[in-house]
């Protein structure tokens, strides 16, 4: 049994540790803060606890003591226990008194570092807390004590007097007293001050001001006050970032959204994932693969239903020895990849129109193509290659279904509280229509992977802004990217 004190990090969920991480995967039940990331607990198993501690300006779900109790009881039950804790669990986090708690009970614990806020915001907001020439130290302290004491230990003359850098954590509901005292211990009013507001997060927000107006900047929770000369230097580049404060929403399943996501996430949007659909593989029976001569897949989703349905009746790759493979496009080709085939055939148009025309003609009479394909699909495929003079076979190895997204999600769509829809496919289209009920109004921007998906949109009400060039999810940023730079 033991009790891991995790650092989350100031807000970006991409400066977990690898340690915070692993111990995420494998534990039994999570206590998180409010500031700590929400997407790291999609990182412990399904069936992990999970159970807020947060806490906020004038509301408590628990009490330190109550927090304390509850990492004992769990402990003692013989559960892997992970304390996420925003930032650092022991910069300004408690992560001491915790450790304190476990130790007198006899509990075995370990504390993992974060990334403090007071070196996190500030260099996500491109100020360096120390500098050559301008700060050889930096101070942090906490403008927000326990109110229990009935005064203050702070000596903010004295830290005036200190110079280098200065970062403030939880000190904004004090800013215009501790301005007030740093002046009076002798920092001229023309310092340089910023405030970091939501730091590393896509909301972040960077006031650069000096002392003497920073009580005037407005500064509210959660932010990270820096005072002193490396507060005027300017390297800003998080929030620079060509998609920085705009709200994609992203309808892919939930299994495949997270590389269209991090591509979104390092362009510096803020993603909702709105799952509209679900993929479920179909229980099916894959046939004696010598009798075609083409293997024919319309996604990654097919390639991954069909290996798996491959594997589960005691084959492998090396069935497709002989067969030609053909591919719709790059996605689909490089899933093939993973299983080890390389297609012969990939179409220059990502769409069954084109992959029709790709197809040489058949070396023989009635030559037999099987197509891995949904179960509810467009019929061009197999139309086509039938023309051409094929014998088809077409096997459903998946369906889409509809998905269950968060209520909060889409409820900013409806709110329009997102500035872009992207949609992969013509299924994304069908079933978030479907989960709102009708066309968002006011729509926010549309952008579709392409013609097939585009056709969909417009059918459901739908008005399409930005079509990718090349129906892959390059072409879907890039014309992302295009439409909103239009604004």
């Amino acid at each position: 049994m033991t009790v891991y004190l995790v650092g989350a990090g100031p807000g970006d969920a991409g400066l977990l540790t690898v340690r915070g991480a692993e111990l995420l995967r494998r534990a039994d039940c999570v206590v998180y803060d409010r500031l700590a990331p929400a997407g790291l607990l999609d990182l412990a198993p399904e069936g992990a606890e999970r159970v807020p501690a947060g806490k906020a300006p004038g509301r408590v779900e628990r009490t330190q003591d109550e927090i304390n109790a509850l990492l004992v009881e769990r402990g003692r039950r013989g559960e892997t226990v992970v304390r996420l804790k925003g930032g650092d669990p022991f910069v300004f986090g408690r992560g001491g008194e915790e450790a304190e708690a476990l130790a007198a009970a006899g509990i075995p614990f370990e504390i993992v570092p974060g990334v403090t806020s007071a070196i996190g915001a500030l260099a996500y907001a491109g100020i360096p807390v120390t500098h050559r020439g301008l700060a050889t130290h930096v101070t942090v302290v906490t403008g927000h004590e326990d109110p229990a004491k009935g005064r203050t230990e702070v000596d903010w003359e004295a830290l005036a007097r200190a110079g280098g850098t200065l970062v403030v954590l939880m000190g904004a509901g004090r800013v215009g007293e501790i301005a007030e005292r740093l002046q009076a211990g002798g920092l001229a009013p023309e310092t340089p001050a910023a405030v970091i507001r939501h730091g590393t997060r896509p909301d972040q927000q960077t006031l650069r001001t000096t002392l003497g107006l920073l009580d005037a900047a407005g500064c509210t929770p959660p932010a990270a006050i820096v005072v002193g000369a490396v507060a005027g230097l300017d390297l800003a580049w998080f929030e620079r970032r060509p998609l920085f404060g705009r709200r994609i929403v992203v309808t892919r399943a939930r299994e495949q959204a997270s590389g269209l996501r991090r591509r979104l996430e390092e362009l510096g949007a803020d993603v909702v994932e709105l799952p509209s659909i679900t993929i479920e593989a179909l229980p099916v029976e894959i046939p004696e693969l010598a009798a075609f001569g083409w293997v024919a897949f319309t996604s990654a989703n097919g390639v991954a239903a069909f290996f798996a349905a491959l594997q589960a009746s005691g084959r492998d790759a090396r069935s497709l020895g002989r067969l030609r493979v053909a591919a719709i496009g790059p996605g689909t080709a490089d899933a093939l990849v993973r299983h080890g085939i390389s297609a012969d055939v990939v179409p220059a148009r990502f769409v069954a129109e084109a992959l029709v025309e790709a197809f040489p003609d058949p070396i023989v009479a009635d030559e037999r193509v099987l197509v891995a394909r949904a179960e509810q699909a467009r019929d061009a495929l197999p139309a086509g290659l039938g023309e051409r003079g094929y014998d088809i076979t077409v096997l459903a190895v998946y369906r889409t279904a509809l998905g269950q997204p968060d209520p909060a999600a889409l409820a900013r769509v409806h709110a329009g509280d997102v500035d872009a829809i992207t949609f992969t496919s013509s299924s994304t289209v069908h079933n978030l229509v479907d989960l709102l009920g009708e066309a968002p109004d006011p729509q926010p921007i549309v952008v579709s992977i392409g013609p097939v998906t585009s056709d969909a949109a417009r059918s459901r009400g739908l008005r399409v802004d930005a079509e990718a060039a090349t129906s892959t999810i390059d072409g879907l940023i890039d014309a992302l990217l295009r439409s909103l730079t239009k604004e």
